[in-house]
């Protein structure tokens, strides 16, 4: 926690930014197995990653996942797992929820500009995550989150647990929390020096603008 924040660190693929991530501050590892991605890993690519990983939590994200692929991702030993997916396709919550239960379960449902959070799926997470939208993307864009929608949600359910993501970085973390009261943030492309590559000096950076922002200094 930095600052009184959670932070989680998403897209790694490196065991040294995995360990700058923890000194850093990060309460949560994020790896990403979506063919799509520029970030993406491979099951094997992770297995021989693990040993070299800080105890940390991990989080595992993928977007609408086959049972095939949710089996696989267990037997690897992950605690969480951040689900993207169609916010037509809420339906498949259920059957996620029932498999993972709610506490392990972290969705991310891709909600468009006219569409809304299917409040029937808020029982099946704890965790719920907001991203950046984009049509022909899943997270990762480097775009800014609606932060505004983030709050009025945030608030409207206080009994979930929201991450902001989208875009978020050293220049603009601290205002994000200012302006959604977000109590947990997702770091990607915001502190990369190129797709699934951290910058470890974007990542302390982080961690000195939340620490200036709890401290009252911003």
């Amino acid at each position: 926690m930095i600052g009184g924040i959670e932070v989680k660190v998403c897209g790694l693929t490196r065991s040294e930014d995995a360990e700058a991530a923890a000194l850093a501050g990060a309460d949560f590892l994020g790896f990403i197995f979506y063919p799509k991605s520029p970030r993406r890993l491979s099951l094997e690519q992770f297995e021989a990653l693990m040993p070299q990983l800080p105890d940390l939590p991990k989080v595992a994200v993928t977007v609408a996942p086959g049972e095939a692929l949710v089996d696989s991702l267990e037997a690897l030993g992950f605690e969480y797992f951040q689900i993207h997916y169609p916010s037509n396709t809420g339906s498949l919550a259920r059957e996620w929820s029932d498999r993972l239960t709610p506490s392990k379960l972290w969705l991310a449902p891709k909600i468009g500009p006219n569409d809304s959070l299917d409040e029937v799926s808020l029982q099946y997470a704890d965790t719920w995550l907001m991203d950046a939208y984009r049509k022909d993307a899943y997270g990762g864009t480097g775009e800014t989150g609606d932060w505004v929608s983030f709050r009025e949600i945030s608030e409207k359910y206080p009994e979930k647990l929201w991450t902001l993501a989208g875009g978020l970085g050293p220049g603009n973390v601290a205002d994000a929390v200012r302006r959604t009261g977000a109590e947990r943030v997702d770091l990607n492309s915001g502190v990369e020096i190129s797709p699934g590559i951290k910058d470890r000096n974007k990542l302390f950076q982080v961690k000195e603008a939340l620490e200036k922002f709890n401290s009252g200094d911003f």
